[in-house]
């Protein structure tokens, strides 16, 4: 059973994990043209740590050994749910999204993802893209908590040289309440 708090928001984790070459990976949902970052619920008595193990494992395969953590969102980043996806006869009744967000680095080779870890796969292809692409290939509600997450996380991604800049072509509302 998932937690979801008084004001609507379902708990989640989502993952952003890098190949330490600076791409990221992406995972192409079933049954749609969509791509995003693995995300899933936490349970009811599950740490966030813990739930993001467990998606990491369910829905691209991958165990902590395969991984290294870099770091996590400081607190919570939440997204709202269109009307149109609210699912009115659900109680308690989910109006969105609240996440903790995961930076991870592949330690294996990038050909142990797979998507046959359960019977009811969330991915059926994947694809490792440039930093800053999943911004406009997630689905448009999405996109603040994605530009919050990366904007957070990139400093521990690029240790060295910092995050690549965020593209010059993005509209100024994917930034707003970023600075």
């Amino acid at each position: 059973m998932d937690r979801i708090d008084t004001q609507g928001y379902r708990a989640n984790v989502g993952i952003i994990l890098t190949d330490g070459q600076g791409r990221v990976l992406l995972g192409g949902r079933v049954g749609s043209g969509g791509w995003q970052f693995p995300q899933g619920g936490i349970g009811l008595d599950e740490t966030p740590e813990a739930a993001m193990y467990r998606e990491l494992n369910e829905e691209v395969g991958l165990t902590p050994e395969d991984v290294d953590t870099l770091g996590v969102t400081e607190g919570w980043l939440r997204y709202r749910l269109p009307q149109r996806f609210v699912r009115r006869e659900q109680s308690p009744l989910c109006i969105g999204q609240k996440q903790r967000w995961f930076l991870l680095r592949l330690l294996a080779d990038p050909s142990q993802v797979r998507f046959d870890a359960t019977g009811d796969p969330e991915f059926n292809r994947c694809r490792w893209v440039d930093y800053w692409r999943p911004v406009k290939d997630v689905i448009y509600f999405k996109r603040h908590v994605y530009v919050q997450a990366l904007t957070e996380l990139g400093p521990l991604a690029f240790p060295d040289q910092g995050p690549p800049p965020q593209p010059t072509w993005w509209p100024r509302t994917w930034q707003e309440g970023l600075s």
